[in-house]
């Protein structure tokens, strides 16, 4: 695909942002980049250390359009999709249609924002949209009054989104050959270096120029993971991030590799992995 794409963020769906922010604003930090609502879903983003952000989706005049509260009453609430910026929108279109993923829906009628999103059951069990965006364009709201302030001294690191898969192939196919991530490590385990309560398996990581990254884990046999992932192609596993002190998150477990996790149940349907970061040492006069 010519020109720059980058895996901007990663999305999570709930019925009160308020709730999100508890978890990802207060918590982990989590600056706010913007917010914005259309027929079906409002949205607001948080940007973290890494520079990869995370979008907190809500319904919103859903007798216009309901899709996300028909995704929200099959599912709960919890992982919805991915968004890679790319520098030409129709470029892309045709890329990833040449690679055997025509998306199943596309709008460019305005420039600030113009998108296509390819059906889960082609990428792998997850939502992908390609979007090209304008910011010069953007009228950015500031955060309202009841945004909650941040708890730690510092934004966490938004590591990685982990994503199991039924074919490791397969998903590189869509994400490396057509999306272009770039491999930056692979190996066998564990997702994040721990064993997760679903199993081990074979993974491998790309990375794109933005800082986002995405771990592509394939169960490494019968299992908890493969009996996890069941009939799909995939499912997103995890949210990693970087902390100061992982304990202090509200549901956290310690797991045996001195990482710890929160379970989907404890954090609106989206597991996280935690990691203790160093921290930064005060400059000696």
């Amino acid at each position: 695909m010519p020109g720059t794409i980058d895996l901007d963020h990663v999305a999570v769906a709930t019925e009160h942002r308020r709730d999100a922010w508890s978890r990802y604003r207060a918590e982990l930090g989590g600056e706010w980049l913007g917010s914005g609502a259309t027929v079906g879903f409002a949205n607001n983003q948080l940007r973290y250390a890494s520079g990869m952000n995370l979008e907190i989706l809500r319904p919103h005049r859903v007798a216009e359009n309901d899709f996300l509260r028909r995704f929200l009453d099959r599912s709960g609430p919890g992982p919805h999709h991915l968004t890679f910026k790319v520098a030409d929108i129709h470029v892309a279109i045709d890329a990833v249609t040449a690679g055997g993923y025509p998306p199943v829906s596309v709008n460019v009628e305005f420039r600030e924002w113009m998108e296509a999103f390819l059906h889960p059951k082609a990428s792998h069990g997850i939502v992908v949209q390609v979007a090209e965006s304008h910011d010069e364009d953007w009228e950015r709201p500031p955060p309202p009054e009841h945004f909650p302030p941040r708890l730690p001294t510092r934004p966490a690191a938004l590591l990685r989104t982990t994503h199991a898969v039924a074919s490791l192939s397969a998903a590189s196919a869509l994400f490396e050959d057509v999306l272009l991530g770039e491999e930056v490590a692979q190996g066998m385990g564990s997702s994040d270096g721990h064993r997760v309560p679903e199993g081990t398996g074979r993974w491998r990581e790309l990375a794109w120029p933005g800082g986002g990254r995405l771990r592509l884990l394939e169960p490494d046999g019968p299992g908890p993971l493969a009996d996890w992932i069941g009939d799909r192609t995939g499912r997103l596993h995890h949210i990693a991030f970087g902390v100061d002190d992982p304990a202090l998150l509200d549901g956290a477990t310690p797991a045996d590799d001195g990482t710890w996790v929160v379970a989907p149940e404890d954090n609106l349907g989206t597991r996280l992995v935690l990691e203790a970061r160093s921290r930064p040492q005060p400059v000696r006069a």
